[in-house]
């Protein structure tokens, strides 16, 4: 099994910037497909971003795409989610996800993956 740990969420105002670190453990990180996914208080948890194992796709929500950019450095097991231009509306909890090779490429859908970290919350304030 893979361990995922996110990290980097806070508080950040409109218009600023933070990156997200999804880090690994007891799988390399680079034989899985990896999404960043985030859920908003009293709403379902939905797609933001995602890449292949190859790191030769990328995917992202249409709500994202321009501002925000999914990276992985597989020397330190780790995926980055970089955000920029925050908005208010990204306020959530955002999650990592792990996808087994066995599965194919990366997935848009929450039920794809079967590995998530805990989350770590952003706060984008007007």
């Amino acid at each position: 099994q893979v361990q995922l740990v996110e990290s980097g969420g806070g508080l950040v105002q409109a218009g600023g910037s933070l990156r997200l670190s999804c880090a690994a453990s007891g799988r390399t990180l680079s034989s899985y497909a990896v999404g960043w996914f985030r859920q908003a208080p009293g709403k379902e948890r939905v797609f933001v971003a995602a890449t292949s194992r190859s790191r030769s796709s990328t995917g992202y929500a249409d709500s994202v795409k321009g501002r925000f950019t999914i990276s992985r450095d597989n020397a330190k097991n780790t995926v980055y989610l970089q955000m920029n231009s925050l908005k208010p509306e990204d306020t959530a909890v955002y999650y990592c996800a792990a996808r087994s090779p066995v599965y194919g490429d990366y997935s848009k859908i929450r039920a794809g993956y079967e590995y998530w970290g805990q989350g770590t919350q952003i706060t984008v304030s007007s």
